[in-house]
C-alpha cells in the first residue's frame, strides 16, 4: 500500500521581533545620462543605498518619454536581473529602496510612485515623512483623486500631477506640490523631459548632487548629472561629488543643462543628526569628511566623558566600530574583536520561533570566547532604542567568560519618537524614555553605562549645532506636528532622561 504525504496545514507565522534600532525611510537616486545604460548604473546606485531600506526596491527609465517600471518587494539583487535591466531602457531614470514608515509593507506602496498628467508621466521616489499626509489625503480625495497605496508619497506625487493638470509646467507644478507637505521630503522626479531633485526647506533628510564621467572642471558638452541619498551611491558608479541639493532647492536636469530654483526662501538646515551617527554609510562624505571620521571623534569624546576601567575595547559591529576604535584610541586601551556579525543575514522569510529569539541572537552576532574569557571589557554601540537586543548581547558576553561588562553608547539616550521619516517606536517602548540611566544599566545587566553627552555629540560634528534637527534626543522638533499624527506617538509627556 502506497503511503501518502502527510497534508500540511497553513500556519500562520510568528511576526517577527521589532528592530532594535531606529530604521531609515528609503533611498533615492536619479541619474540622467543620455547614452548610458542607465537602469544598470540605477541598479549599483540603489545597490549602495541597501542599507536605507531592504523591503522593496523601483526604477523607472524614461525613453523619450515613455515610461518603463519596475518594482517589487525584496532587496535590489532579489527585484532585479540583467534581463529585466535590459527592458528598462531610457535616457535618464529614478531608483528606489523602501522601508516603510507611513504605508504598511506591501507592493502598492513600493516606489517610484508614477502619476499621470496632461504632459506625460511622472515618477516620484521620495525619502522622508509628510506629517501633514492626514490634511492632504483628504484634500485629494475631495478632488476626486483616486488612491492606489497608504504612503504618503502618492500624495506627493498627485499633488504634483493636480499642479500640471491645472496648467502649470514640471517646475512650478512641483513647487506647488512642496509647499502643500509639510515635514521631509528629498525627491527625486522623473518627467518625461528631465530630472527633477528637491529638498524641503529644513533638509531633514539628505540629498546630494554629482556627475558622471571626467571630473566637473574638466567635463566637455553636456554633463551627466547624478542625484543620490548619499556620496556612497555616486562612488560606486564612478561619479563625482558636486554638492549638496539645499534645503529648499529644487534642481532640474535637462539636456540644456543644470538649473537651481530656491523653492523656499525660509530654508533653515536642520539635517537629521542620526544621519551622522548611524544611518548614512561610514563611506559617505558629508562636510568634506566621512562619516567614519565623525565617529571616530564620538568614540573620542564618549572615552573623554564617560572612561572604563578595562582591558579592552568592542564595539556592536558594524555601526558601533568608529566609536569603538575612537574610544580605545581615547583611552588607550586595546580594540579587539569580540562579536562576529553574520553578514549574509537579511531579512528572512522564516522566522524564528520565539523559543529561539529567547534563546539569543545567534543568528547575526557570535561572540569570540578566547577573545572574551577573563576579560574585563567595554562594549561600544551607537545608540539604544527599545533595550532587548543589548541585552542579550550583554548575556552572551557573560556567557563566553566576560569578567566585566561596560557599555558605552556614542549618541544621547532616545527619548522621544522620530515624525520625518525614521522608524522608531512610541514614546512608550523607548526604553530611555522610561527608565532613568542607572535603571537602564540594571535592564540589561551591565557593570556601568553610560551615554555621550547631547552637547559632546553636536560638537563632534565640526558643524554649526543649530544646523541639525536632534528631536529625537530631546522633543524639540524642527516642524510643528499635527496633534492627532503627534498623539499616535508621544503617549504621554516626559522630560528626557538624565545622563
Amino acid at each position: 500500500m502506497t503511503s501518502r504525504p502527510p497534508v500540511l496545514l497553513p500556519v500562520s507565522p510568528e511576526p517577527p521581533a521589532r528592530p532594535d534600532k531606529p530604521e531609515e525611510a528609503c533611498g533615492v537616486f536619479g541619474i540622467y545620462a543620455p547614452g548610458q545604460d542607465v537602469a544598470t548604473l540605477t541598479y549599483f546606485g540603489l545597490y549602495a543605498l541597501q542599507h536605507r531600506g531592504q523591503e522593496s526596491a523601483g526604477i523607472a527609465t524614461f525613453d523619450q518619454g515613455a515610461v518603463h517600471l519596475h518594482k517589487h518587494m525584496g532587496l535590489v539583487s532579489q527585484v532585479f536581473d540583467e534581463a529585466l535591466l535590459k527592458g528598462l531602457v531610457g535616457q535618464f531614470a529614478v531608483g528606489h529602496t523602501r522601508y516603510s514608515t507611513t504605508g504598511s509593507s506591501h507592493l502598492e506602496n513600493a516606489q517610484p510612485s508614477v502619476a499621470n498628467t496632461r504632459l506625460g508621466q511622472l515618477a516620484l521616489a521620495h525619502n522622508g515623512n509628510i506629517v501633514n499626509a492626514g490634511d492632504l489625503r483628504g484634500e485629494l480625495l475631495e478632488a476626486g483623486h483616486q488612491l492606489l497605496s497608504t504612503a504618503d508619497t502618492e500624495l506627493i506625487a498627485l499633488a504634483m500631477a493636480e499642479a500640471v493638470d491645472g496648467g502649470r509646467g514640471w517646475i512650478d507644478g512641483a513647487i506647488a506640490a512642496f509647499k502643500r507637505c509639510e515635514g521631509a521630503f528629498s525627491l527625486v522626479i522623473g518627467t518625461p523631459t528631465g530630472l527633477i531633485g528637491a529638498r524641503d526647506p529644513h533638509g531633514i533628510r539628505p540629498l546630494v548632487l554629482g556627475v558622471l564621467g571626467p571630473e566637473p572642471d574638466t567635463c566637455d558638452g553636456p554633463a551627466h548629472y547624478v542625484l543620490a541619498s548619499e556620496t556612497c551611491a555616486l562612488d560606486i558608479i564612478g561619479a563625482h561629488y558636486l554638492r549638496d541639493v539645499q534645503p529648499g532647492e529644487l534642481v532640474w536636469i535637462t539636456e540644456a543643462g543644470l538649473t537651481s530654483v530656491q523653492w523656499d526662501n525660509r530654508a533653515e538646515r536642520k539635517l537629521c543628526v542620526f544621519e551622522m551617527i548611524y544611518f548614512s554609510r561610514p563611506d559617505s562624505v558629508v562636510n568634506e569628511e566621512t562619516l567614519y571620521s565623525y565617529r571616530l571623534r564620538l568614540g573620542q569624546q564618549l572615552a573623554r566623558e564617560a572612561p572604563a576601567d578595562v582591558e579592552l575595547v568592542m564595539a556592536v559591529p558594524d555601526s558601533g566600530v568608529p566609536a569603538a576604535i575612537g574610544f580605545a584610541q581615547e583611552a588607550r586601551l586595546p580594540y579587539a574583536e569580540g562579536l562576529i556579525k553574520n553578514r549574509y543575514v537579511g531579512r528572512t522569510f522564516i522566522q524564528p520561533t520565539q523559543s529561539m529569539r529567547e534563546a539569543g541572537i545567534r543568528m547575526k552576532l557570535n561572540p569570540l570566547k578566547d577573545v572574551l574569557h577573563g576579560k574585563s571589557i567595554v562594549i561600544v554601540d551607537d545608540s539604544i532604542v527599545r533595550g532587548t537586543t543589548s541585552r542579550k548581547i550583554v548575556r552572551a558576553l557573560r556567557d563566553a567568560g566576560a569578567i566585566a561588562v561596560h557599555m558605552r553608547i556614542s549618541s544621547p539616550p532616545v527619548t522621544h519618537p522620530c515624525f520625518f521619516g525614521i522608524d522608531t517606536d512610541n514614546q512608550d517602548q523607548l526604553i530611555a524614555a522610561n527608565l532613568s540611566v542607572a535603571e537602564i544599566e540594571a535592564q540589561l545587566g551591565v557593570d556601568s553605562l553610560a551615554y555621550l553627552s547631547w552637547e559632546g555629540m553636536l560638537a563632534s560634528t565640526h558643524q554649526d549645532p543649530e544646523s541639525f534637527c536632534s528631536a529625537c534626543f530631546t522633543g524639540n522638533y524642527p516642524v510643528e506636528i499635527p496633534e492627532p499624527f503627534k498623539r499616535a506617538k508621544l503617549k504621554f509627556e516626559i522630560t528626557p532622561a538624565a545622563v
